[in-house]
């Protein structure tokens, strides 16, 4: 079943009852919806009058539910997750903290080779020209020390959108739309990470000392694209005018938690598929496997 990602945008009173979220108005006695705990993977609150009770927040983490608060400009600022998501958490976190330099470095190679296979796919489908993602893709070493990924960024967002576009988080339009969407997988991945019995801080890549997500970052990166294309979607048929954030479009770009992907020659949705992502890498921590399962597109 899949998994439903919930957003708060106005004032509310969220409280739990018979095991269901119920949504109040602060004014009104009467309830506006209820929605079952086990239902619900993503919390999204975006509003600085909603009132969440802390039972409410233990039902929710006890569900390994991520809760994601919004800052003043209405973009993601933090994920509240669950300590342990895993009965063998302290056995699987030691494995984590015990992985080599050179396994750590083939799945950094196997991560960038299948972000940029993602975002040839994005280019592809748009009808440009990707010969130097594949001849990029061949170049790729263990542990990338030659930053393909970053020279293949390089050419993907002047293609994707055009020559002034610059990806930086606080550039020019679409830059906040991407943010957004980023920040949902984020914590989708972070969420399959606990699930799966790993801290997402440690990561394979990612080493910032002042990021308590560095793992959800490294794995999170094959997924990006499928944000891309959702927000060059929205992008091209006019929907995004400004570096303004709307509802209607945060609407949209939640949908990238339902998004198809393929994986394992199968499509599935994409909150699904990361969860198989994530127990794909505590395999390979584990040495029960050598390669992550990652996703990809369509053949176009």
């Amino acid at each position: 079943m899949i998994k439903r990602t919930l957003y708060f945008g106005n004032p509310a009173y969220l409280s739990l009852k018979d095991k269901q979220l119920l949504v109040k108005k602060p004014d009104d006695s009467s309830y506006r919806a209820t929605v079952p705990v086990e239902d619900i993977a993503i919390v999204v609150l975006d509003n600085y009058q909603i009132t969440i009770t802390n039972q409410l927040i233990e039902a929710l983490q006890n569900n390994t539910a991520a809760i994601i608060s919004c800052d003043s400009s209405h973009l993601p600022s933090s994920i509240m997750l669950p300590m342990a998501g895993n009965n063998t958490t302290t056995e699987r976190m030691r494995l984590q903290m015990e992985v080599t330099i050179p396994l750590k470095k083939q799945l950094w190679k196997q991560t960038v080779e299948q972000k940029l296979k993602n975002q040839s796919a994005v280019l592809k489908s748009i009808g440009k020209e990707t010969k130097r993602f594949d001849y990029l893709i061949d170049r790729i070493e263990p542990g990338d020390v030659t930053n393909v990924e970053g020279r293949a960024a390089a050419y993907y967002w002047k293609e994707l959108f055009d020559d002034k576009f610059i990806r930086d988080q606080n550039g020019a339009s679409p830059n906040k739309h991407l943010n957004y969407a980023y920040s949902v997988i984020r914590a989708i991945v972070a969420r399959g990470l606990v699930s799966s019995g790993m801290h997402p801080a440690f990561g394979i890549f990612h080493s910032n000392k002042y990021n308590a997500y560095c793992l959800a970052d490294d794995i999170m990166e094959p997924y990006r694209p499928f944000a891309d294309q959702i927000v060059y979607n929205m992008y091209s048929n006019g929907e995004i005018s400004s570096n303004n954030l709307e509802t209607n479009q945060k609407a949209s770009l939640l949908k990238v938690a339902t998004a198809d992907v393929i994986l394992d020659n199968k499509k599935s949705p994409l909150m699904v598929a990361v969860s198989r992502t994530t127990n794909s890498l505590f395999e390979c921590y584990a040495v029960a496997k050598r390669k992550i399962l990652y996703p990809s597109f369509n053949e176009f």
